[in-house]
C-alpha cells in the first residue's frame, strides 16, 4: 500500500497547481489563445494539459503550502506573470484595431461596425479585416509556438516563488503601450494620408463647382478608394505586424530577466 506524506503531497500539487495558474493567466489574455469566441471550459482544458505536460521538465517548486499566505502570495504572482506576457502580445491586436479605426473614420465607415470575436466589443469593420489578417500572419510566423516556447521558458527564467514581477517590470508592460500607438500610426499613416489627400481635393471640387452634390459623389468614391488604398497597403502590413510581435517578444523577454 503506498504511503505518501504530506510533504510529498504538497509538492506534487504545487508542481501542478502553480504552473497551471500561470498558463491559465497567459491564455485569459493571449491572442488566439483568449479570444471571446473560444469557451472559458477549452481553455482550461487545454491549460490543465500544458501543465501536465510541462511540470515534469520544470524546477522543483518551492517547498510552500499552497493555502498558506505564502502559497497565496505566489499564486498571485504567478496569475500576474501569466497575464502580462498575454497582455503585451494583446496588445499587438490592438494596435490594429487601433490603425483601422483611424482608416475607417477617414473613409467614412466608422458608423459600419460589428463584435470582435476576440475581445468582444464593437469595432469598424475596417479594424475587423485588420487584425484578421495581423491573426493569420502571426500565426504563419509561428508566434503561437514561440509564445508557448517562452511561456515553457518562463518557468526557468522567472521560476515559481513569492518574488516574481517587480515595479520596473510592470513599468516595461506600461512602457509597452507607446509601441502599440507606434504601430497603430505606422499600419494606419500611408491610407490616411492619401485619404487626407482625397479629402482636399473634394473640397476644391466644392469650392470650384458648388452645384455639384460632393455627398452624393464623394461619399461612394471614398469608400471606394479607401478600400482600393487597403488593398494596395497590404504588402506592407507583414513587415509591420512583424516588428510588433518581435517588440512584444523583447519586452516579455526582459519583464522574465532575460
Amino acid at each position: 500500500m503506498f504511503q505518501f506524506t504530506e510533504a510529498q503531497l504538497m509538492a506534487w500539487v504545487g508542481s501542478f497547481a502553480w504552473p497551471f495558474v500561470r498558463i491559465t493567466g497567459m491564455f485569459l489574455a493571449a491572442p488566439i489563445f483568449g479570444a471571446g469566441m473560444i469557451p472559458v471550459r477549452v481553455r482550461i482544458v487545454l491549460a490543465m494539459l500544458l501543465a501536465l505536460f510541462v511540470a515534469p521538465l520544470l524546477p522543483e517548486p518551492p517547498a510552500i503550502q499552497p493555502f498558506s499566505l505564502e502559497g497565496l502570495a505566489v499564486t498571485v504572482q504567478q496569475v500576474l506573470i501569466g497575464v502580462s506576457m498575454g497582455f503585451i502580445l494583446q496588445m499587438v491586436m490592438s494596435a490594429l484595431t487601433m490603425a483601422g479605426e483611424s482608416i475607417a473614420l477617414s473613409m467614412g465607415l466608422g458608423y459600419a461596425s460589428m463584435v470582435d470575436p476576440g475581445m468582444g466589443v464593437q469595432v469598424p469593420v475596417v479594424s475587423q479585416i485588420f487584425v484578421i489578417m495581423g491573426t493569420l500572419l502571426f500565426l504563419s510566423m509561428n508566434g503561437h509556438l514561440f509564445m508557448l516556447d517562452m511561456l515553457v521558458q518562463s518557468f526557468t527564467l522567472l521560476p515559481v516563488a513569492v518574488d516574481g514581477l517587480t515595479r520596473v517590470d510592470l513599468w516595461t508592460v506600461v512602457q509597452f503601450g507607446s509601441t502599440m500607438y507606434v504601430g497603430a500610426v505606422l499600419v494606419g499613416l500611408p491610407v490616411v494620408a492619401a485619404m487626407l489627400m482625397v479629402n482636399l481635393s473634394m473640397g476644391v471640387i466644392t469650392r470650384a463647382s458648388p452645384q455639384l452634390n460632393i455627398f452624393a459623389v464623394g461619399f461612394p468614391m471614398m469608400i471606394l478608394l479607401g478600400f482600393l488604398l487597403i488593398l494596395f497597403s497590404l504588402p506592407a502590413l507583414a513587415p509591420r505586424v512583424q516588428d510588433l510581435v518581435l517588440a512584444a517578444f523583447e519586452a516579455i523577454q526582459r519583464i522574465l530577466g532575460a
